[in-house]
């Protein structure tokens, strides 16, 4: 693991934390502030790189790393306690309120209709919620409320179907649905906050660390807290499946989430690479990213990211290849060749399926890595199966003849 969720690549040229910032900047907030604290650099360096504001419209998205002062010497507990270490630095830029997203998520969503109901039912928390089926709850925050969507009772990711059950929404809110169907359901926390200012200071006066699991319970009774329900695409991607399965559906004709609409564009490096080069290959659904090249192989229903190459021969099956972050030169090249070692990529006459291939990764010729029917756990050269995904990790090499 040599980065932190919200670095993970994405879409074959994003990265996840790319989702709520241009969130945020298609919805007019330009005064962003980032906390980070485990295998950052990546992070870091997409950050600066990426987001530059001019100097006239006071817009910044401005990295707050874990740090120790006079009063604290450990990282950051939780979600609550990262923003409580950080209200200092609030402080210093004059605002209403306050909106709290997490970064690792995949969805769009126009922050300004949250925060127009926020002011206009005189809440001092609103929560955005997602309705779902009671059948696929699992692991998920729900809540309670009213036909005015009041919140009166939040449980963390409850277990027992009974309680479950407790918590649908009236007939009468879930007729209000676009896509309302004949099963109940619940609203689900999608972990978006939109705070006041004194009630966020009010909720943080205290030791509590997580907002789902403490700060939000909490706050019943004693705050007025409303959910604003959205309808749209949006997938919590916290788990290799998860990853998995969010990219491979941007290959489909009509992916559930929208990378060409215009209107609301996700902003991410621009890093001036050549387009991509393909010859004499068979595709169906599949997405690339700039500056791959392709050589005389198949590619079925795969998302490659940038810089990604495959050499002659090879078949991809259900694989997202998340590329390289550099090119080799012609000395690298010869190097690599007289010592053994293959190139970065999928070399000629591979075949890989079910499988996410990190960046940097080089896999030799004649390799075949199957994930069908094998447990979870590790095998040679540092590959994993986790969530039934079989996973090559980042720089890993996988010598000529593998197979697994």
């Amino acid at each position: 693991m040599e980065r932190c969720k919200p670095a993970v690549p994405l879409a074959g040229k994003y990265r996840l934390v790319d989702i709520p910032i241009s969130n945020c900047i298609n919805s007019d907030i330009n005064r962003i502030f980032l906390l980070t604290q485990f295998h950052t650099a990546s992070l870091h360096r997409h950050i600066q790189n990426t987001f530059h504001f001019d100097p006239f419209g006071g817009g910044f998205v401005d990295i707050l790393s874990a740090e120790q002062t006079e009063k604290t010497s450990d990282w950051y507990q939780g979600t609550a306690d990262a923003v409580r270490r950080n209200l200092q630095h609030l402080r210093n830029f004059p605002h209403e309120f306050v909106l709290i997203l997490s970064g690792d998520q995949l969805y769009r969503m126009d922050f300004r209709k949250i925060i127009e109901q926020h002011i206009a039912t005189g809440a001092d928390v609103t929560l955005a919620a997602v309705p779902f089926p009671v059948s696929k709850v699992e692991g998920l925050g729900l809540m309670r409320v009213g036909d005015d969507l009041a919140i009166s009772e939040f449980v963390e990711k409850p277990k027992d179907p009974k309680i479950i059950a407790g918590l649908a929404i009236s007939e009468k809110l879930q007729a209000r649905l676009a896509n309302a169907s004949d099963e109940k359901h619940c609203l689900a926390s999608m972990g978006i906050y939109v705070f006041n200012r004194k009630a966020l200071a009010d909720a943080l006066d205290n030791q509590m660390t997580d907002f789902g699991k403490e700060v939000i319970p909490s706050l019943l009774g004693q705050k007025k807290l409303y959910a604003h329900v959205f309808e749209g695409y949006w997938e919590d991607i916290g788990t290799v499946k998860a990853f998995f399965d969010a990219n491979l559906a941007l290959a489909h004709p009509l992916p559930p989430f929208n990378f060409f609409d215009q209107t609301a564009p996700i902003y991410t490096q621009d890093r001036y690479l050549p387009p991509s080069k393909i010859n004499k290959c068979v595709f169906d659904y599949a997405v690339f990213g700039d500056g791959s090249i392709l050589e005389d192989s198949t590619v079925t229903h795969c998302l490659l990211g940038i810089r990604s190459i495959v050499r002659a021969g090879s078949v991809l099956k259900d694989v997202v290849m998340m590329g390289a972050d550099y090119y080799e030169t012609d000395d690298e090249l010869q190097a690599n060749l007289a010592a053994g070692r293959p190139h970065i990529g999928v070399g000629a006459g591979s075949h890989i399926e079910h499988a996410i291939i990190d960046k940097n990764a080089r896999i030799g010729t004649g390799v075949k890595i199957l994930a069908a029917g094998k447990p979870d756990g590790e095998y040679p050269h540092g590959i994993i199966i986790r969530d039934g995904v079989l996973v090559i990790p980042k720089g890993m090499v996988v010598p000529d003849g593998f197979v697994l």
